[in-house]
């Protein structure tokens, strides 16, 4: 092996660990690993930035603000109510929901189109008495299956057309995924929406219906006066446990005690941190006079005690500073009638990840109040206003129906309670429509570009104002460009370096004994093992330069194993962390980490079933 390719080898071999870690956000991570290569020399350093001009990446910016516009126009919600039947059985409702999210997701972004159906999928569950997760599974891996089908429906397409535009001077057309990308979503689609849901763990009781995010961790502090003070820790035990709640841990002058004694004798001030269903929470607070923490006035003194708990030196002075806090009931003279509870889940990558209550200053900037937290399997909450929140936590925020609103718009959270549907302005509905409509026929019949088409449209959308103009650039999903045009030099170089070579000769010699055929299966089952442990996008950029090699080595259709590829990197089933999608609903559907395998590894099993005679017929080796 030549220093070259040694270097290559530790630089994606340091590169997926992080990936895998999760230490850092993966476009952290694709920036660290552009720049050690070309501090190596293995990326011209005047080319080290031509990704972000990569037409792959322009039209996934594009894409995502075509998804914004259909969304915020009442097009999409139009759709769905229309389409879906509200008197059907829960079979028929499953694969009309899940066929409805393939078909959005071929073209907008698969978390804009789940995003979008949750609350339908959520009422559905409670319909017919369903867990949620059983819904939210399906719902989310039908919408990975959709954006097979098209060159827009996900990043890898467009990854995969780059790199055959490089070797042969033609892209992969809007619909040539489709012959391989529809037979997989059908497949997939019957199989989930008939028998495989039943495959997804049931993380409820039978007899709980409805939507079910878990236990809240939510804290209760004893006011002086109430029925709690003065009783014994064992006594108000009892009295919660008719509530359905538990007590976590107590917290005396800003110690955390985090398994007290029942003969504990409690006092005014004390703060239980107790776990509870939602629906349990107002009859723990009712039947001992508790009140909830974050509806306490907080005074300038327990502030600063308070933020010597906190870890984090940045939050105890920004604490130190803040105003004294109120409930938004008395921030604005908002009347108490006004506020409203509603559920949020957090989205992978959104603003608050990774930030407490404090640190976001929700109640001063937002008006709003962190009520609860649930986070599914764990148990390291400790205070609510210094809890680090995560992707896939689900919040219960209080405020106002328009500071909630603009809160989760604004730091990246879903609505997961039944949501005011947009009010469709007709005007808006055809515009969007009909623009995204002559985007997608340009770019099908080679008039345009996909780059140039969906850029174009998405212009159109602005200055037709289907999307408002402060809205043009939050609507993209700036981590994901970051983390594409960093990784396209990246792979450039594993083929540059010859690393490509040298792992498909290795594929070729020691496994598939120059076989075509079964180094294609080979290539879909890594690209698909890969793509289960780290970003889709990132794992087409790695393995598009490996597939290229192979082909030409063997003399076989680059087209197949480019295809491999496609359908292998959006096939991330088996864990929360190798897709977007699948870690949005973690929190919602009260799923563990081991919980995907199940439907996940079957669905897999069936991609590569059907997905490889298909390569095989369209594109013969």
């Amino acid at each position: 092996m030549m220093t070259e390719q040694l270097g290559m080898v530790l630089v994606l071999g340091a590169t997926m660990g992080m990936f895998l870690w999760g230490r850092w956000r993966h476009d952290v991570v694709a920036m660290a690993a552009l720049l050690a290569c070309v501090v190596l020399g293995y990326v011209p350093a005047g080319q080290a930035f031509a990704g972000f001009g990569h037409p792959a990446v322009i039209t996934v910016a594009a894409v995502l603000v075509l998804g914004l516009g259909l969304q915020a126009s009442g097009a999409v919600d139009l759709l769905a109510h229309r389409l879906l039947p509200a008197a059907a059985g829960p079979i028929s409702s499953m694969v009309a929901l899940i066929s409805l999210a393939a078909v959005l997701s071929s073209f907008m972004n698969n978390v804009g189109a789940l995003a979008l159906l949750m609350p339908l999928a959520i009422q559905l569950a409670s319909r017919h008495q369903i867990p949620a997760g059983q819904v939210l599974m399906p719902l989310a891996f039908a919408s990975i299956l959709g954006g097979m089908t098209t060159l827009i429906g996900t990043p890898p397409n467009l990854i995969v057309s780059g790199f055959r535009a490089t070797q042969s001077g033609g892209a992969f057309a809007m619909f040539d995924f489709a012959p391989v990308g529809v037979s997989v979503a059908l497949a997939g689609i019957l199989f989930i929406g008939l028998l495989g849901w039943r495959l997804v763990p049931v993380r409820k009781s039978s007899e709980d219906a409805g939507f079910d995010s878990g236990a809240y961790f939510s804290e209760v502090r004893i006011v002086q006066g109430s029925k709690a003070e003065g009783m014994r820790l064992h006594e108000v035990e009892r009295l919660l446990d008719e509530a359905d709640a538990q007590i976590i841990a107590l917290v005396r002058n800003q110690v955390r005690i985090g398994a007290p004694s029942g003969q504990r004798v409690l006092m005014a001030d004390d703060i239980l941190v107790i776990e509870v269903q939602p629906e349990s929470l107002s009859t723990a607070l009712r039947s001992l006079g508790l009140k909830l923490e974050e509806d306490v006035p907080t005074s300038p003194d327990s502030q600063s005690q308070d933020s010597t708990v906190s870890s984090e030196a940045s939050s105890a002075q920004a604490s130190q500073q803040d105003p004294e806090p109120k409930p938004p009931s008395e921030e604005k003279n908002i009347p108490q009638d006004a506020l409203l509870i509603q559920e949020l889940v957090v989205v992978p990558h959104a603003a608050m990840v990774g930030r407490s209550a404090r640190d976001l200053d929700l109640r001063t900037r937002y008006q709003v109040n962190l009520l609860a937290v649930s986070r599914q399997g764990r148990r390291s909450i400790t205070r609510l206003r210094t809890t680090r929140i995560q992707a896939g936590d689900v919040l219960l925020m209080q405020g106002t129906a328009e500071a909630i609103a603009e809160c989760a718009s604004q730091l990246g959270g879903l609505p997961l309670a039944e949501r005011a549907i947009v009010v469709p302005r007709k005007d808006h509905v055809w515009k969007a429509s009909l623009i995204m409509l002559l985007a997608v026929l340009s770019s099908a019949t080679g008039l345009l570009s996909p780059a140039i088409a969906f850029v174009a449209a998405a212009l159109a959308f602005v200055l037709m104002r289907v999307v408002p103009l402060r809205s043009l650039y939050t609507a993209i999903d700036w981590p994901v460009i970051v983390l594409l045009a960093a990784m396209l030099p990246v792979a450039e170089a594993v083929a540059s370096t010859g690393l490509a070579d040298l792992i498909a000769r290795s594929l070729l010699m020691a496994v598939a004994e120059g076989h075509a055929s079964l180094a294609l299966l080979l290539l879909l089952i890594i690209t698909m093992f890969l793509s289960d442990l780290m970003n889709n996008a990132a794992t087409a950029a790695l393995m598009c330069p490996i597939a290229l090699s192979t082909a030409l080595q063997l003399g076989a259709n680059a087209d197949a194993f480019l295809m491999a590829v496609a359908v292998g990197s959006s096939c991330a089933f088996l864990t929360p962390i190798g897709h977007q999608n699948n870690t949005l609903i973690l929190g919602p559907g009260g799923f563990h980490f081991g919980d995907f395998w199940r439907l996940g590894l079957t669905l897999e099993v069936i991609v590569v079933a059907v997905a490889l005679p298909v390569m095989l017929w369209v594109w013969p080796l």
